[in-house]
């Protein structure tokens, strides 16, 4: 089913909400508080950060209010509420600041998509940079505002959401069948999921309610209860820093680590983790590791 909540807290964490964390890494980690208990699945959970109501992905970074007066109902219709931020400007701007920092926080909101557990959905058109002006209740529009406009479309963001989609498809310990909560299992004796600090250390329980800890980082395996032949095929780590660029530091707990995906460089290519590693502000880094030291 939809996750309502899951499409407000990744919003609110992106636009800088505080006191948003635990519900943010409840999201990521599968929403066992919303469908364990009746025995559903991680898989149950359809993620998403826009649907055909509400702003589109382009829409979310670029407005604050809903504009909704093509529809003629005076701006009534639709929701006021939409965890947005426009960056600084209300619509179209032409600065490269602007400009860059929307083109980052889309790749925010996409790469936390395809990094949650449970079944991510993507708007139609997202991927390619579509907006309807601010419109967040555009079903009575058939024309410019709801048409893709194939000829202007974004194929740097398309080429983006291809590779966090091949992301997705090639590490099975970011689509699990099992929900984590910190199990341990052999041979490795790691718990299946860890919350970090970009230090390396793990939050105390208050911290996670502190609003200067803007930097989440989460280390994956595969569940405690999966099948042992799943044991040892997979491990990432993520890290989602809505706040300042910091020094990171890299678990310990594998060999070696290698850097898949920087989202303030999308184009860089994958690469051995090097000493003395930042992670940039409102960014989002992934790791792999390197089992036993070899290439992944």
């Amino acid at each position: 089913e939809w996750n309502g909540r899951y499409r407000d807290s990744v919003r609110d964490y992106w636009r800088g909400a505080a006191h948003v964390l635990p519900e943010l890494a409840g999201r990521l980690a599968g929403s066992a508080d919303i469908y364990q208990r009746s025995g559903r699945r991680p898989c149950a959970s359809v993620n998403f950060v826009t649907a055909h109501d509400g702003f589109t992905l382009a829409d979310l970074v670029a407005y604050n209010d809903k504009h909704n007066e093509a529809n003629g109902e005076d701006n009534r219709d639709g929701h006021s509420e939409n965890h947005s931020d426009n960056l600084g400007v209300e619509g179209p701007s032409a600065d490269p600041l602007i400009v860059a920092a929307r083109g980052q926080r889309k790749r925010n909101l996409l790469a936390t998509l395809l990094l949650s557990q449970g079944t991510p959905m993507l708007l139609a058109g997202d991927e390619l940079g579509h907006s309807q002006g601010g419109n967040n209740n555009a079903y009575a529009q058939d024309n410019e505002t709801t048409w893709i406009d194939w000829a202007h479309a974004d194929g740097a963001l398309a080429a983006f959401v291809a590779r966090l989609v091949a992301l997705r498809r090639a590490h099975p310990v970011l689509r699990q069948r099992r929900f984590l909560h910190g199990g341990r299992r052999h041979p490795e004796d790691q718990p299946d999921v860890i919350w970090r600090h970009a230090d390396g250390r793990p939050p105390e329980p208050a911290e996670w309610h502190d609003p200067a800890f803007r930097c989440l980082c989460l280390e994956l395996r595969m569940a405690a209860q999966a099948p042992a032949h799943l044991a040892r095929t997979d491990v990432i780590f993520a890290v989602f820093n809505a706040g300042a660029e910091r020094a990171l530091t890299l678990p310990d707990t594998e060999p070696a680590w290698r850097l898949v995906l920087d989202t303030s460089r999308p184009l860089e290519p994958e690469g051995p983790a090097l000493p003395g590693l930042t992670v940039p502000a409102n960014a989002i880094l992934v790791f792999t590791a390197a089992l036993g030291g070899a290439p992944t």
